[in-house]
């Protein structure tokens, strides 16, 4: 993990590999953001139009490298783009522009072992995002890369070649002795790592990752960060009843797993309890998905991973607040064991379901673990999961949906989201769409309507949230995996989606304002 440190070094001081300063879009060219006085000075007064002779425009996403002058202790000056200049004087810029901004720097900077940040910081926000922006920048998975090769020369390794990620963030601007930025820049590290290690999970092939090496992987962390773990296998599954998880989980040689785990603060008024889709690895079982369509399906555990994820970061931060994730973990294979469409399965929670569809499997295993999570009447329930296919195209790629059955809580999670850079949008469960997941042979099947199919997953599963309880479901489908080139602090591969916006759901619970 890339470290930060707030500097007291000045731009002009400052001895690094490389100085990033912000650039904005202005109406005439290139502007120079607060934060790059002293380069400009190094520059003499010349670092705009310098910048627009090659260019640069201070467009979002845009990186500009330069050699550093006489004057500058760094080698090299990056200008990260900011996007348009705010449209008052004296406005500051955005915290997500700030966040991308630094994202694209520090991928920029690849190879390096440290890089001075003088972004414009006006606020301990500012210097979160920018700190949040440039570790998850700086991301990269490289743990299958690089390994002994028996057939290279002695003392070869095998791998792409890949340069290591950025070393270092020192932050300039920030004030190391003021609390506030002090705690900015712990809650930045703090959900950056673990945004990170849910991208890892998320990376990780199949093969190694299956419900009980994930399990194994969650309780591991739950001894290291005081949160109580609590796994139930296939024996405890089938002892309990819950035909979801079994149901999804036959048809593998690797047996499902519900594992709960639960942070608890001493003086916590709220409970709010995360359910994870968990499925290692999704073939559609019987339902066989066509080809193409399998070779990132070891993404369909995201959901779990950024509920694992943020009961972590609620651990790490302290924050005042219980918070209990549930880990729907199966994977979904053809077999000879394996469940057919037309078979019925006994929920959890004593419902009977209908298969009519192997591949509509996440709504099978969430079922039973919102039923569990229901009975310890939690203050709120809300569910991540890449669970259709239909949201990603209402949505896109970059864009999770919203449903719950409470429209304030709904709005909520959707302002939340937004404030902290995560694009989301509210979605309805209209009534009339539940008619189509009625069965002659049991009491609900697990498909409805085509047209609306990732409304028609909501109204699945509220039908096992527990009675006036508070819920919302977040179909992370489309912007949980990016198969397309990095940009920002996006990287290719697992994004660890949600996770931004659940810490903060938390702190706002912790603050007493749930929504």
């Amino acid at each position: 993990m890339t470290a930060l440190t707030l500097s007291t070094a000045s731009a002009a001081t400052l001895r690094a590999d490389a100085l990033v300063v912000g650039v904005a879009k202005g109406a005439k060219g290139p502007v120079l953001a607060p934060g790059s006085e002293a380069v400009d000075k190094a520059f003499g007064g010349k670092l705009a139009t310098v910048l627009e002779a090659l260019g640069a425009a201070g467009a979002e996403g845009e990186v500009t490298k330069l050699p550093a002058p006489d004057g500058l202790k760094v080698p090299v000056v990056i200008a990260a783009g900011l996007g348009s200049v705010p449209e008052k004087k004296d406005e500051a810029y955005g915290t997500e522009a700030l966040r991308r901004a630094a994202g694209s720097a520090a991928r920029a900077l690849t190879g390096s072992k440290k890089a001075g940040f003088a972004l414009p910081v006006t606020s301990a926000e500012d210097a979160e995002a920018i700190a949040e922006g440039a570790l998850l920048g700086a991301y990269a998975f490289t743990a299958y890369q690089g390994g002994e090769n028996k057939l290279a020369p002695k003392g070869k390794k095998n791998g792409n070649g890949a340069k290591l990620p950025l070393g270092e963030v020192a932050l300039l601007g920030a004030k190391p002795r003021d609390k506030a930025f002090k705690a900015a820049a712990e809650r930045a590290v703090a959900v950056a790592e673990e945004i990170n290690r849910a991208r890892d999970l998320i990376n990780t092939p199949p093969n190694d990752l299956y419900p009980e090496s994930f399990a194994a992987v969650a309780t591991a962390a739950g001894k290291e960060h005081g949160i109580k773990v609590q796994v139930l296998d296939e024996k405890a599954l089938v002892k309990g009843g819950y035909g979801g998880l079994l149901g999804v989980g036959q048809g593998s040689t690797h047996g499902p797993r519900l594992v709960k785990l639960a942070y608890t603060h001493p003086k916590a008024e709220k409970t709010l309890a995360l359910v994870g889709k968990g499925i290692t690895y999704d073939s559609g079982g019987i339902s066989l998905k066509p080809a193409g369509h399998n070779e990132t399906m070891k993404c369909d555990m995201s959901g779990a991973a950024a509920v694992f994820a943020t009961v972590v970061a609620a651990a790490r931060l302290g924050l005042q607040v219980n918070v209990t994730g549930w880990l729907a973990l199966a994977e979904n294979m053809p077999s000879g064991n394996a469940t057919r469409p037309g078979d019925v399965l006994r929920m959890y929670s004593g419902k009977t379901v209908e298969v009519l569809n192997t591949d509509a499997e996440g709504r099978l295993v969430l079922a039973d673990a919102l039923t569990r999570a229901s009975e310890e009447t939690p203050d709120a329930i809300v569910d991540v999961a890449t669970l259709t296919g239909a949201m990603v195209l209402a949505l896109g790629n970059r864009t999770f949906g919203i449903m719950a059955n409470d429209d304030a809580f709904r709005t909520s999670i959707h302002e939340i989201a937004e404030e902290v850079g995560e694009a989301s949008w509210p979605m309805p469960l209209p009534a009339d769409l539940r008619k189509g997941m009625d069965s002659p042979t049991a009491d609900i099947a697990n498909m409805g309507e085509r047209m609306g199919g990732g409304l028609v997953a909501g109204l699945f599963l509220q039908e096992f949230v527990g009675e006036g309880i508070v819920w919302a479901h977040l179909d992370i489908a489309g912007p949980a995996f990016h198969e397309g080139a990095p940009y920002g602090y996006t990287p290719k591969g697992g994004t660890g989606s949600a996770v931004r916006t659940l810490v903060k759901l938390a702190e706002r619970t912790a603050a007493g304002d749930l929504g």
